[in-house]
């Protein structure tokens, strides 16, 4: 049978913490489910769907929107496919709904891979691919880009999982950021300014509820911790704790809350997704990765979880 998001490729181990399970798809490279002893710490959209409002999808060669998908370069002009009708953006990089290949795939462990070509509004050539592997406190995800062309190539990268702790409310769990800036924006959801989290409701340094916040914001000013990683965090009542682990390159962080996610509907269920660019990076510079022909990138996040036992 084929899927709206294709193949599913099925990842298993087995730890001190008990079983861990994951599910990777092959439209996209998507996260579409994560679990610890069968508890959701990614909740699983339908197969039979196509990725809900972006679960678990890589975001290459730029995360977050474009506004007009209008952007510039030491005076040329590009103009990008406008992926958002509504408010007029290109959003989500060019891999959306790319069919990736199979490079590798053990038990516990897939790696996928996609071309991005020349095209309209981005004139550049990129190999790119994401490697899932179960580990034993979650799921680390390393992605790898290099420039097959002979012109620098902008690049930035996001991904965009929805994460819980399933046999918890939504509405119960508490979010720290480990942020401290927030990015203020217009009704395109495109960035005004950048003000510090300090003393504002968007303060998540320390963990907060999030049940009356109705989010689709990024944060900026990532704090990194000794082992050189931002980690943002979702935690429940009893101690227990999924987290989003990410190397400094990715500075930044978006946080969106739905209540319509497929078997959840009415509960908040939220997506945090780091990014190592902000919306706007093409026009502003922020957070974008210049390469130079032949030159490769790597870079590291991951799902873990604290406090789950068999």
């Amino acid at each position: 049978m084929t899927f709206p998001t294709g193949e599913q490729y099925e990842l298993e181990t087995s730890t001190a913490s008990g079983e861990l399970r994951a599910t990777i798809t092959q439209v996209a490279a998507g996260l579409r489910s994560f679990t610890v002893n069968g508890i959701d710490l990614v909740p699983a959209f339908p197969v039979d769907q196509p990725h809900f409002s972006g679960a678990g999808i890589v975001l290459v060669p730029w995360p977050n929107r474009i506004r007009d998908g209008k952007w510039s370069d030491e005076g040329v002009e590009y103009q990008l496919a406008i992926t958002e009708p509504k408010l007029g953006n290109a959003i989500h990089g060019l891999l959306r709904y790319t069919e990736y290949q199979v490079l590798e795939r053990e038990r516990e462990m897939v790696t996928l891979g996609a071309t991005v070509y020349p095209q309209l509004g981005y004139p550049f050539h990129l190999r790119t691919a994401v490697r899932y592997e179960l580990v034993a406190d979650g799921i680390r995800v390393t992605h790898f880009l290099e420039n097959l062309g002979a012109e620098e190539a902008p690049v930035a990268v996001g991904t965009h999982p929805f994460v819980t702790i399933g046999d918890v409310p939504g509405a119960s769990l508490r979010l720290q950021l480990a942020a401290g800036s927030h990015i203020e924006t217009d009704e395109r959801l495109l960035p005004t300014a950048e003000v510090p989290v300090a003393g504002t409701e968007w303060d998540f340094r320390e963990p907060r509820g999030v049940d009356a916040i109705a989010f689709d914001d990024a944060f900026g000013e990532a704090i990194v911790d000794d082992d050189d990683q931002v980690v943002h965090s979702l935690s429940a009542p009893d101690g227990r704790r999924v987290s989003v682990k990410a190397d400094a390159d990715f500075g930044y962080v978006q946080v969106y809350a739905t209540r319509a996610f497929p078997g959840r509907e009415g509960d908040v269920t939220l997506a945090v997704e780091p990014m190592t660019a902000p919306a706007e990076a093409f026009n502003t510079g922020k957070g974008v990765h210049w390469l130079t022909p032949g030159e490769e990138w790597e870079l590291s996040w991951g799902i873990h979880f604290e406090g789950f036992s068999e």
